[in-house]
């Protein structure tokens, strides 16, 4: 039987033993070069395996960069929506998350050259009699939370007077939504939904919507390595290296002129 002043002591050896768990952590953390902020279970790009471990296109991308330029990486699971307030505040200094370069973005942030070349999509259900671009009028719309998806919705709510724009933390909440009946229809970044759905015929992509987006590796201004990073993304595409990612992830060649193959200058603001 265990007394009081036992248990006390365990509960303080407990105390500790987590203290220090947390203090070994933080440590990592602080000791790696580069804190990368990550978009966890945004699949393709960035999602976890079953044993816990982070893998994805921008993620092999990401840790390729590390061991060329000789750096360090820890990675954070962040929402979308926390990645840039994570970059303005110095918490990371690299995010991931299938990034859009836009013009605004640039006002206040840096990218390296883009590596992706991507439009939006609008997936319904299969049974759905949505069928084409302007059968979302009126509907139901899901999107992901201040992604290019939500702008994309929100400059064009009152051409398809949607009946509500419901923001989603994830790709996985928005779509367990839509089998739910919940929404009507989901807009998103086509490579990311085709790959999320390939093996879920119960959705179909009924249209893709032209916005001629690229993504690539966003910012803080102030980061040291941008320069050397650019360098290195060139490099990866003229040895193939970003094709190979390309080839694997997404089942084919990228096309020879799009920017997973040609080398592009830093993206600055028009």
């Amino acid at each position: 039987m265990f007394n009081n002043r036992s248990l006390n002591h365990m509960r303080c050896g407990v105390l500790a033993l987590a203290l220090c768990a947390s203090a070994w952590t933080n440590a990592e953390a602080l000791a790696a070069d580069w804190t990368v902020g990550a978009n966890i279970g945004n699949v393709p790009w960035e999602f976890a395996e079953k044993d816990g471990s982070y893998t994805g296109f921008e993620i092999e991308l990401v840790q390729e960069l590390g061991k060329r330029l000789n750096q360090t990486i820890d990675i954070q699971n962040l929402p979308f929506e926390g990645v840039i307030p994570a970059l303005l505040s110095d918490r990371i200094q690299i995010g991931i998350a299938s990034m859009t370069i836009t013009d605004e973005r640039l006002k206040s942030l840096a990218f390296a050259q883009p590596y992706f070349d991507a439009d939006q999509s609008v997936t319904t259900l299969a049974t759905s009699s949505v069928s084409d671009l302007d059968g979302i009028k009126g509907t139901r719309v899901a999107v992901e939370s201040a992604a290019t998806s939500d702008i994309w919705a929100t400059k064009n709510e009152a051409k398809y007077a949607f009946e509500s724009i419901n923001r989603y933390d994830s790709m996985s909440s928005a779509v367990l939504d839509l089998q739910a009946g919940r929404v009507d229809t989901y807009i998103a970044d086509m490579p990311a939904i085709a790959y999320y759905i390939k093996d879920k015929p119960q959705f179909h992509i009924v249209a893709r919507i032209p916005t001629g987006e690229q993504y690539s590796l966003i910012f803080n201004k102030n980061f040291a390595d941008i320069a050397a990073i650019n360098d290195a993304i060139s490099q990866m595409k003229k040895d193939g290296f970003l094709g190979s990612l390309h080839k694997k992830w997404f089942g084919t060649d990228p096309a020879t002129d799009s920017s997973t193959v040609v080398v592009e200058p830093l993206p600055v603001a028009k």
